[in-house]
Formats: structure tokens, C-alpha cells, sequence
């Protein structure tokens, strides 16, 4: 049987055995006037006033956005939002790059996110988490630390966050609140979001929003300084919407959230031996850091000492910034990875996404297809494979010629999970 695994800007097709399990989301089309379902969602949002009448032409406005891993449309969301506030002179807008701890994007990288046009008109600026001198305090949150805000967010007479809402693998579901906690906080507030304790807490996980304490403490931050207007959609394996989710933040969060549960979590009845899957394809598949979501879905429906097979490009490479690759040089095990994370005195920003991976690598053996150097591979503890199919047939020695054989041609975008 042959599928195609989203992988980079395109597909990998890839044979498996007749018997493979395929796990998709129920399949949305796009819909058919995307602009006008969007304009639709800001002229009549969920429990808010319409947003063209909430902003005076004096307002100073500021949008923030998901940064370049993210798909997230706004070459299309930005440009309507500007049309719908068309009475807002250019001048009086900024967008802020919600990077979190990530790297900034280049003017050109910020042409390809939003368009020449927006990037002509429109002051577009990178969050940077570390500059104490870019952030504001608001508050103190209950998790045990200071909340630190971008100050041109904290400052705007008018606060609007896009985002894309998808199944995330600690935060129950990705957008809303995630596009300010952490996506313009500062590092200390992310360090305390992404600890080792809230990182491990069993309901921090794929699609759980109750008591969930990384999707708790997003929202707790964002009262502190609450976005006015959220703007998020929902899309398919093409990267067109699905849906328009718009309004006040937590119940159009809640709403879109239940909207991603009912297509995007499928159920299984048992784990299996082999689970292939892919990180969904680009901007998510740029580096080997994103990649661990694609594990992380594959650990949910993976025997323990079973086998996960992942193909993410990684056209970013592993990535250069960030601490992810020298902490997973710190230790020669995944298990000592984890001791070192759980240890009180340790404290490392990108140590969440280790300890991710780490929690995996101890479960089961994870091969890795990208087009990273076989030994980049070997040094994040994974395995290199240069063939999906070569490998699947050197796991037959392991397994047996009937293996149990799950494909996650979506990766992250499908949650399966044993009922």
C-alpha cells in the first residue's frame, strides 16, 4: 500500500505493508469564500462587539501573529484585518512577531508571512524574550513567577491575536491564549510556562483542556492583559480554512478547541508495533526541534520498545539558535536527559522540548528521515534512516512479518489515541 506523508513543501510517498492502519483527521474542505467567512467572523464575533466599531481612528492598534513555524494564514488574516480597520491610518499599527524563544524573521521571511504589501505599509517588528528593556511587567502569576509582556502589546489601545488552532502536545490545543503566553512573553514567564513539573504533568497533553496546567497558566497571563479581539481559523492538509473562530478570547478559544476534537482525535483500540508519521509538513517540519511533536503523537498509539519512524525535512536544520541540541548533549541516555531536567537546579530554556523527546526515546526507538546529516541524527539520540521502506523491513526481524503498522500521514494534525 502506497501513502504520502505531508513532508516539506510537498509529499513523501512511502510503501507499507497491506495491513497498515492509516490515521487521518475526517477530511474538511476549505471553505468556499474564505475572505467573506473572515470578514463574516470580525462583523459578527462570538461575545464581543464587532471590531470595526470597538476601534477609533486614533487607536494605536496592535496585532500580534504566530512566528514562521507556524501556518497560520496571514498573508490572507492580516491584510482583511487592515481592510476591515481601513479607517485606522497605516501609522497608527504594529504587528509583533510572537517568536517565544525562537529566532527572528527576516524582512523577506516576513514578506513570504504576511505580504510585500503589509510589510511596505505596516511597522512589523520580532518579539525578543530576553531584552528586558522590550517588556513590561503585569503581573504575578499563581505558578510561581513575575509575567513579563511585550511592551508595544501592554501599551496598544487595541490588542488583536491571530492564531491557528490545532492539537498541541502539552497545551491541550494550540492558539488563543498561546499567542501571547508564550508567544510575546518574556523569558522568565516562558521558563516557568515550560518547566519540568508543568512539562510532566500527565494532563499536560494532546487535546486536554481540563485542568491542564499549561493551557491554566496561558489564560491566567492573559487576563493580566487581555488581548481585545482574537482572530483564529482552523485548517486542512492543503492549508486552507476550514473554519473562522473570532471574538472574545477564552469562549472563542473554547469553541474552536471542541470544533479541532471532533475531526482531528481519532480513536484506536490497541497500540502497535510501528507507527510512522510525518511533522505535517512545512513551516512545522523545518527543524529537528518541531519535529518532536510528530513523536510525540506517534507515543500515543506506540507499544513500549516499539518503533517510531519520522520523516520531518528539517530545512532549518537542528535548529543553530537555542539551547535544545547542547542539553541533548548533556547526557548519554534519554533517562539521564530526564534526571537532568528534574533536577532543581537545572534550568535551561528549550529543556521542555528535550524533555518531550526524552519521554519518548524512553519508550520506544525513534528513526529519523529528514535531511539532516546521519550524525546530527545520532547526536539528538535518534536513529538515521536514508529509506522509510528499508527500515520497515529490517523491523520485521524485530517484530515478526505481521507487525502491527500505524501511519500518521498528518502527523501532529491527527491525535490518536487508545480508547
Amino acid at each position: 500500500m502506497k501513502v504520502e506523508l505531508l513532508y516539506g513543501k510537498g509529499v513523501l510517498p512511502v510503501e507499507v505493508p497491506d495491513h497498515s492502519v492509516l490515521i487521518e483527521p475526517r477530511y474538511l474542505s476549505g471553505l468556499e469564500d474564505e475572505k467573506q467567512a473572515v470578514l463574516g467572523a470580525l462583523r459578527y464575533p462570538i461575545g464581543a462587539p464587532p471590531l470595526r466599531q470597538s476601534v477609533r481612528a486614533t487607536d494605536k492598534v496592535a496585532i500580534v501573529i504566530s512566528d514562521l513555524t507556524r501556518p497560520t494564514p496571514n498573508h490572507k488574516l492580516v491584510p482583511w484585518l487592515l481592510e476591515e480597520l481601513s479607517h485606522v491610518p497605516p501609522e497608527q499599527f504594529v504587528i509583533i512577531n510572537g517568536t517565544g524563544t525562537h529566532r527572528d524573521q527576516t524582512r523577506e521571511e516576513f514578506v513570504q508571512m504576511l505580504g510585500s504589501e503589509v510589510v511596505d505599509r505596516i511597522r512589523v517588528i520580532n518579539h525578543h524574550c530576553h531584552n528586558k528593556e522590550e517588556l513590561v511587567k503585569v503581573g504575578v502569576s499563581s505558578f510561581g513567577c513575575d509575567v513579563y509582556l511585550n511592551r508595544e502589546y501592554v501599551e496598544a489601545d487595541v490588542r488583536i491575536v491571530t492564531g491557528f488552532i490545532e492539537p498541541h502536545f502539552f497545551a491541550g490545543f494550540s492558539g488563543g491564549p498561546k499567542g501571547i503566553m508564550p508567544g510575546i512573553a518574556g523569558i522568565e514567564t516562558i521558563l516557568t510556562f515550560h518547566n519540568a513539573r508543568m512539562i510532566g504533568d500527565p494532563l499536560a497533553t494532546w487535546g486536554n483542556m481540563t485542568d491542564n496546567p499549561l493551557q491554566d497558566m496561558a489564560r491566567e497571563v492573559n487576563r493580566m492583559c487581555k488581548p481585545h479581539f482574537v482572530l483564529n481559523v482552523t485548517l486542512n492538509k492543503d492549508k486552507e480554512i476550514t473554519a473562522v473562530f473570532a471574538g472574545e478570547l477564552i469562549e472563542t478559544h473554547d469553541r474552536g478547541c471542541a470544533f479541532v476534537k471532533e475531526h482531528a482525535m481519532v480513536p484506536v483500540e490497541e497500540r502497535f508495533d510501528v507507527v510512522i508519521t510525518s511533522n505535517s509538513g512545512y513551516p512545522l517540519d523545518q527543524n529537528l526541534y518541531q519535529a518532536v511533536k510528530g513523536m510525540s503523537a506517534a507515543h500515543k498509539i506506540v507499544k513500549q520498545g516499539g518503533a517510531i519512524l519520522c520523516a520531518a525535512e528539517c530545512s532549518d536544520g537542528i535548529p543553530a539558535h537555542g539551547y535544545y541540541f547542547e542539553i541533548l548533549k548533556m547526557r548519554r541516555t534519554p533517562q539521564e536527559l530526564l534526571e537532568l531536567i528534574h533536577d532543581p537546579t537545572f534550568q535551561k530554556f528549550d529543556q521542555w522540548q528535550v524533555q518531550k523527546q526524552a519521554v519518548v526515546m524512553t519508550w520506544a526507538d525513534v528513526y529519523m528521515y529528514s535531511s539532516l546529516l546521519d550524525e546530527e541524527v545520532r547526536s539528538a539520540m535518534l536513529k538515521p534512516v536514508s529509506h522509510i521502506e528499508t527500515a520497515l523491513e529490517q523491523l520485521k526481524t524485530v517484530y515478526g512479518e505481521q507487525m502491527s503498522v500505524a501511519v500518521l500521514p498528518m502527523g501532529p494534525l491527527t491525535i490518536p489515541y487508545v480508547r
